[in-house]
């Protein structure tokens, strides 16, 4: 598998079980993007892309 891949199933597999959509906390998007050395952006696109849902935002904008 790719790196990318790799990034792709690790936000997937962390994403919690929520109606209608998949929730992610932002540290956790956080620590993703550190543990990848990728860029946070990509982790919201993954995000947007498999309707997972960014929240507990650290800075308040997501709730």
């Amino acid at each position: 598998m790719s790196k990318q891949e790799d990034l792709i199933n690790a936000v997937i597999a962390r994403a919690q079980e929520s109606e209608p959509k998949k929730k992610l906390a932002c540290t956790q998007a956080f620590e993703l993007a550190e543990e990848f050395d990728a860029a946070i952006i990509e982790i919201g696109r993954i995000c947007n892309q498999h309707n997972i849902k960014i929240c507990k935002c650290q800075l308040g904008c997501f709730e």
